[in-house]
Order: structure tokens, then C-alpha cells, then sequence
């Protein structure tokens, strides 16, 4: 494997506008949650129809259920919002890195809806730095990056939302 430790990638004069601006791009949405403004309320704002919302995440009070209580992830269907716990954002793509940091991953692809909690101090400029930081977790050894809603394009190049995972994601920047 070569040393790609000396390769300077791209940096931003303000990486959090930079990942706001890229999240959009990809079909995602990036909102920052003001000072005071309690993440609940912004969720309810966000997905006022939701009513199937899974989250295992504290203080997280809108969530019916936690996806650490499922026995069988097929049960996951019907899920309308997932909300999860992102680690490291990268404003160079968009995306935000996963670990897997709840029982039943299964609940990242099946939501109709995702929503990835992330703090902004975390956010780096590109993928070099992004995967000097990831780590998985000893108790379950699995990550994602996660870049705006599912999408997919067949032989003609028809552009499908949503066909192998969230339709929409919403990134919440604290």
C-alpha cells in the first residue's frame, strides 16, 4: 500500500459552509441548530409527520423507539425517521462517517428518512484527514459514510431517489 500520509488534500476557508453547500448538492440538507434552540423541536419542524422515528441516541426525546430494543431488523420496516450520531463530516463530499453505534444497522438504509446529528467541530476538510480519524468500535466493527439520500441511475440514466436507502437526509450541525 503506498504512504499517502504526505498527500495534501483540499482545504476549505470555512469547512462548515463548504460541507452546508456540498450536502445540498448531493440532494441532502445541512441545517445548523441555533444557540438555544432545542434539537426536538427542530426534528418535529423538520419531519412533522413523522410518526415512527427511531433513535438510540440521548436526549433524543422525539424517538418511539430505540433500534437497540429490535430483535429482528426486518421490523425496521415502516420506519418513517432514523435518527443517528455521525462522527466526522467532510466538506469536501458531503458525507459524514457512521460507525455502527446501534444494534440494528439496518435502520441507516430502511428509514424513509434519516437524520445525522453531527457537531460542526468535526467536520475536516477532505477524505485524507476523514479517515486519519474514523475508528470502528470493538463491539460491532462496521461503518458507512453517508452523503445525502440513496441514489441510483440505470443503463438510461434516470436518476431514482431513494430506491436503496433514505430519501432524504438531513444533516443537524450543533
Amino acid at each position: 500500500m503506498p504512504d499517502i500520509s504526505k498527500v495534501a488534500g483540499i482545504q476549505y476557508s470555512d469547512k462548515v459552509a463548504q460541507f452546508i453547500e456540498i450536502s445540498k448538492g448531493v440532494g441532502g440538507n445541512a441545517v445548523i441548530l441555533k444557540a438555544g434552540e432545542n434539537v426536538n423541536d427542530l426534528i418535529r419542524s423538520l419531519y412533522p409527520d413523522a410518526k415512527n422515528i427511531a433513535s438510540n441516541v440521548p436526549d433524543i426525546t422525539v424517538a418511539t423507539f430505540s433500534p437497540d430494543d429490535v430483535e429482528d431488523p426486518h421490523t425496521l420496516d415502516g420506519t418513517d425517521l432514523g435518527i443517528i450520531q455521525g462522527e466526522v463530516g467532510v466538506a469536501e463530499n458531503g458525507c459524514v462517517w457512521i460507525p455502527q453505534n446501534v444494534r440494528q444497522k439496518a435502520v441507516y438504509f430502511i428509514s424513509e428518512y434519516l437524520i445525522i446529528l453531527l457537531d460542526k467541530k468535526n467536520i475536516v476538510h477532505n477524505m485524507h484527514e476523514a479517515y486519519n480519524q474514523i475508528k470502528f468500535s470493538d463491539k460491532y466493527g462496521f461503518g458507512i459514510f453517508i452523503s445525502g439520500p440513496s441514489k441510483t441511475a440505470d443503463i438510461e440514466q434516470a436518476l431514482v431517489v431513494g430506491a436503496h436507502g433514505a430519501k432524504g437526509v438531513t444533516v443537524i450541525l450543533h
